[in-house]
């Protein structure tokens, strides 16, 4: 990703977009679709995370604060063998509808803290107390924050 003054912060949709086909909008340039591509991941990641029933799903737009991803998608399992059904979901989900696999996943024998790292976009599957010790939407704080509601599939912005 390259680092634009004009770009815009804030996100664009606030509702996950239907499908990943050409999501170019008018007026979008070629330069632009990369990021849009990695957003579609995220909420790609987020909606497989929801299926099996991930608390507090978030996306953080990292991207323009670090060279590690565009964006993190931070979800909570409430069980060892949830977090690990909620990282299944999104494997099989990113293979069957984006022909994705994860470049590496770490964590999965312990299951507190799983990581799946998909270049543009890395997922963090959490249980409570991990997430709370390593907070890394504290930890990320100046990165714009797109808070996932399962209801309706909305997305929404916000500033913590």
């Amino acid at each position: 990703m390259t680092y634009s003054p004009h770009r815009q912060p804030a996100v664009r949709d606030a509702i996950a977009p239907e499908s990943t086909a050409n999501t170019s909008r008018p007026g979008q340039t070629e330069a632009s679709q990369p990021e849009d591509d990695a957003l579609q991941l995220a909420y790609a990641i987020a909606a497989a995370a929801d299926e099996r029933k991930a608390g507090n799903i978030t996306i953080l737009q990292v991207g323009d604060v670090s060279y590690l991803a565009d964006y993190f998608v931070v979800a909570t399992g409430f069980s060892a063998v949830q977090v690990r059904a909620i990282t299944r979901s999104i494997e099989a989900a990113l293979e069957t509808d984006h022909n994705r696999r994860p470049l590496r996943v770490e964590g999965q024998g312990e299951g507190s803290w799983i990581v799946m790292d998909y270049g543009e976009v890395i997922a963090h599957i959490f249980m409570p107390e991990a997430r709370d010790y390593y907070d890394l939407e504290a930890f990320w704080g100046h990165a714009n924050q797109i808070v996932y509601q399962s209801s309706g599939q909305h997305f929404s912005p916000s500033r913590v």
